[in-house]
């Protein structure tokens, strides 16, 4: 093999530049089913910081993965065209509303060439502008992985917050809150408005001690129900997960999921139509010995292989 045929992927583990799984990189989506994105931005946390540094640690821990799924046995980088291509960049990163725009425009043009955007953030602000690219046409379902339902309004006098995104998307018409289901949510609130939010317009909430009720199976049987058969957008929030296996977030909630359950969780979401997904609120600052950031590296592969699996479904 030629040094211009070689493929990075082939390379020992520790070698080459990272990106996301060893994946090629590149800057035109065109004739890519999966792209996946980094959108390095945490400024509107409303706690700890850290998830600016999320893209690059999950690459960097991705270089542990290797490409055949233990229990599917399908290479998703065989199946389909997948790459890393790149970063949202942000030349106006202090403007909360720029931001917005510049994310939106980034996955608009993802979207707009027939590629399906596999993202890690960042803090949860960026879900919204990515589903406003996503959902532009049609409003999608949403299932939510997370601590939080991330449906309040303003904090701060800021509408543009990581507990807002999908207060917002709602508000924008780009997720539909009956094809909606919020999966872990626990910890006290100081008010109840983004629960009340989310329930009176309509989402599903799973809380934490119901999953606990339901089992992980039923859990799973809702969210599938939920969504139903139409295109579904999966958001996982690392502060899903308990701060015992994922302690590098900006609000950690005891009481999560275990990394088990959270990889159990997103495979029984096989078979879904799965449009877009994102790994977000990954802080690698916070957590020196870089699990949260495999583990999210690890969730991101599985979406990953749920998208690659939507995609072959979809093919003639």
């Amino acid at each position: 093999m030629t040094s211009d045929q070689h493929d990075p992927m082939d390379s020992p583990r520790y070698a080459e530049i990272a990106t996301f799984m060893r994946a090629p990189l590149v800057r035109d989506v065109t004739g890519l089913d999966v792209a996946m994105v980094g959108v390095p931005f945490d400024g509107a946390v409303t706690n700890r910081p850290g998830a600016r540094l999320g893209p690059r640690e999950i690459r960097n821990q991705s270089s542990n993965l290797r490409k055949i799924h233990p229990v599917t046995r399908v290479n998703p980088f065989s199946a389909a065209r997948v790459a890393d291509v790149g970063d949202v960049r942000l030349p106006e990163i202090y403007d909360l509303p720029a931001v917005v725009r510049d994310i939106e425009a980034f996955f608009a043009k993802v979207c707009g060439a027939g590629a399906k955007p596999l993202t890690a953030g960042g803090d949860h602000s960026i879900t919204h502008p990515i589903l406003r690219a996503v959902g532009s046409e049609r409003a999608v379902g949403l299932i939510q992985i997370d601590a939080h339902t991330d449906t309040w309004d303003e904090f701060l006098g800021s509408p543009l917050h990581h507990g807002a995104p999908f207060r917002r998307a709602v508000e924008a018409g780009v997720i539909d809150p009956k094809r909606t289901v919020q999966i872990g949510i626990r910890g006290p609130q100081n008010f109840t408005d983004g629960w009340d939010y989310s329930e009176d317009s309509g989402m599903t909430v799973v809380f934490m001690h119901e999953v606990d009720q339901h089992g992980l199976d039923g859990v799973i049987e809702i969210a599938r129900t939920v969504v139903g058969d139409g295109p579904t957008y999966v958001s996982f929030d690392i502060d899903g997960i308990d701060p015992t296996f994922a302690p590098g977030t900006g609000t950690p909630e005891v009481g999560g999921f275990s990394s088990r359950e959270a990889l159990a969780l997103v495979r029984g979401l096989r078979g879904l139509d799965v449009v877009g997904a994102d790994v977000v609120e990954v802080a690698p600052p916070l957590d020196p010995s870089g699990n949260t950031a495999l583990l999210g590296a690890t969730i991101m592969y599985e979406l990953l292989c749920l998208m690659v699996d939507s995609t072959i479904q979809g093919e003639p």
